[in-house]
């Protein structure tokens, strides 16, 4: 696809949330600061990150996801039906839908027009995927109390709502949307452990109904991440059928342990879908990446199987998929950033 290069240089959309917010969240919780010098707050911290992201030279800009808890909350914090259980689930707040989700106004396109007033740069977008909150939030026990009946019905709303979102975020510019859907990988495994609340089948056809547009502007790329790390071994059907059920542009493939699995993920992407690969690891400490002969040499690997002007490069995953959890500090994720951007211009000079 002809304008890759514009957005080269990416990242998940999850950064290290500053000292500076953590402070003003913590004060809000105690009730010495309000809404207003709250969101005043989260404002300064976007407008810092966006400054750090222009000076990395990063080919894209996003807020950081620093308005928001987690990865997931662009949804959970604007959509009604949910409730918070109070337990966690892989380090993640439990959250159960009760009823059905109705979308209280836009859910992130507000964050996206300060974006755009900032930066002449493409702003981008990440949102959790429909699919991904059906599995992780639908409540069988909820089903005949008014939740809804199935995590497919479950996943058929969210996409409606996650549809629309996409739609209001092009109006306002952003060209750039992301949906991460950490569990599709785990149904790519040669063996692939239990469906869970949502079957691969449904997975596929909840995630394809949100990312599927009739038309979009010149330059917009609607990516999909299926996943942080690719299964041990890779049955090429299920990658195949993927690929081929959900029309994304653009799919951001884990690509930093130099596994067999993960070129036959990128083996398995049919030739007009983007590639954006995930060559550096940011749960790794500074200091124990691998080189960067090593990088390049996957890369090149890669290169034979895919045309590398269809590929971008990018962290494996997000920095801090929750705010209170970062895998590094802010330091050292600079020093991340600044290793992709010295990876794209081995890879492609300096024509972005």
């Amino acid at each position: 696809m002809a304008d890759t290069f514009n957005y080269r240089i990416d990242h998940h959309g999850s950064l290290v949330r500053p000292d500076s917010l953590r402070t003003a969240r913590a004060r809000a919780a105690a009730g010495e600061l309000d809404a207003d010098a709250l969101r005043e707050a989260e404002r300064t911290a976007v407008e810092e990150a966006v400054a750090l992201q222009r000076k990395l030279r990063c080919t894209v800009v996003t807020d950081g996801d620093l308005p928001r808890e987690d990865f997931r909350s662009a949804v959970l914090d604007g959509v009604s039906g949910f409730r918070r259980t109070g337990r966690e689930t892989d380090g993640l707040a439990r959250w159960v839908a009760e009823a059905p989700p109705k979308a209280e106004g836009p859910l992130v396109a507000d964050w996206a027009d300060l974006l755009a007033q900032l930066t002449v740069i493409a702003p981008k977008v990440s949102l959790p995927s429909p699919a991904y909150l059906a599995a992780t939030c639908f409540d069988p026990d909820l089903a005949g109390s008014g939740g809804p009946a199935s995590a497919r019905e479950l996943g058929e709303a969210l996409a409606g709502i996650v549809h629309a979102e996409i739609g209001l975020l092009l109006a306002r510019g952003v060209r750039l949307v992301q949906l991460n859907n950490p569990l599709l990988l785990a149904h790519t495994a040669a063996e692939p452990g239990p469906a869970g609340a949502l079957s691969f089948a449904d997975a596929l056809a909840v995630d394809a109904a949100a990312v599927r547009l009739d038309e979009r502007p010149e330059g917009v790329r609607i990516g999909v991440c299926p996943g942080w790390a690719a299964p041990d071994t890779v049955d090429r059907a299920r990658a195949e059928r993927l690929y081929a059920e959900v029309p994304a542009d653009r799919w951001v493939l884990p690509y930093d342990r130099g596994t067999g699995a993960e070129l036959e993920l990128l083996r398995a992407l049919p030739e007009d879908r983007d590639a954006c690969l995930g060559v550096v690891g940011p749960a790794v400490p500074v200091g124990e990446d691998p080189d960067i002969d090593t990088v390049l040499a996957r890369v090149d690997a890669a290169a034979e199987v895919k045309d590398i002007e269809d590929m971008a490069l990018a962290p494996s995953r997000g920095f801090a998929d929750a705010a209170g959890r970062p895998l590094l500090g802010a330091e050292d994720q600079r020093r991340k950033l600044v290793l992709v951007e010295t990876l794209a211009r081995y890879c492609w000079g300096n024509e972005f």
